[in-house]
């Protein structure tokens, strides 16, 4: 079928001659879906404000050669502008957005992981949580989805029942102290417990917590997330 329509979130633009831009496109039946919509940045353009990055959009695109072209676009979430415009919510965004092109292949359709983005960047849009926390959660979830569930109440090596004070991100979560290599990270049980928290979406308990516990739990998740991704996440700034 050469003309198809999805759901879809904007992770990324490029600029393409005088006019046009190559989207990376997070679909919801598709997966991810490289792009080109023409005429967008002209100031005429019916439709390029709607694709920027992080807006939810439903589009119809046509099938091409190497690229598929943007036909129609209807705007779904105006999530963009409001990230933008602060910047932790702009970095978070970028990392979860680096993440999801990672995790999501080209025609690999991953309904949830769509689902869990569009969530993510709704949430952080509107501000309800801190930035970096909303961000650390949706890293945690997103790695769960693909099968790389942190372990946070047995030793992820040998399974011996917790609490345990550290953490090895190549293992897969916290370890006792006869399975840890060498150089493991102490994670003391308030970062464990607030890791639970941000896997589990326990928000009251997020938004509770001290700025330098998240922080602290913001590392540990940033190590877990760039070891399972194979790759350096740039956005991962620091709150």
């Amino acid at each position: 079928m050469p003309t198809y329509r999805d759901d879809a979130v904007v992770l990324r633009t490029h600029k393409l001659g005088e006019a046009d831009r190559i989207l990376t496109l997070l679909t919801r039946q598709h997966g991810k879906v490289r792009a080109v919509a023409k005429g967008v940045r002209r100031t005429s353009s019916k439709f390029g404000a709607r694709l920027e990055p992080f807006m939810a959009v439903d589009a119809q695109l046509y099938v091409g050669r190497n690229l598929d072209i943007v036909q129609q676009v209807d705007q779904l979430g105006a999530y963009g502008a409001a990230i933008a415009a602060d910047y932790d919510r702009y970095m978070a965004a970028n990392a979860m957005a680096e993440a999801a092109d990672r995790l999501v292949g080209e025609g690999d359709a991953q309904p949830q992981q769509f689902f869990l983005l569009v969530g993510a960047l709704r949430s952080l849009s509107r501000g309800e949580h801190p930035a970096g926390a909303t961000r650390d959660s949706y890293l945690l979830r997103a790695l769960g989805l693909s099968g790389w569930t942190v372990q946070l109440d047995a030793c992820a090596r040998c399974g011996l029942a917790g609490p345990h004070d550290r953490f090895s991100a190549p293992t897969g979560g916290v370890v006792c102290d006869s399975c840890a290599p060498a150089g493991t990270p102490r994670a003391d049980a308030e970062t464990v417990e607030l890791l639970a928290a941000l896997l589990e979406g326990d928000w009251p308990r997020v938004d509770a917590a001290d700025p330098s516990d998240l922080d602290r739990a913001g590392g540990f998740v940033a190590a877990y997330a760039q070891f399972h991704l194979e790759r350096a996440i740039r956005s991962l700034g620091r709150r």
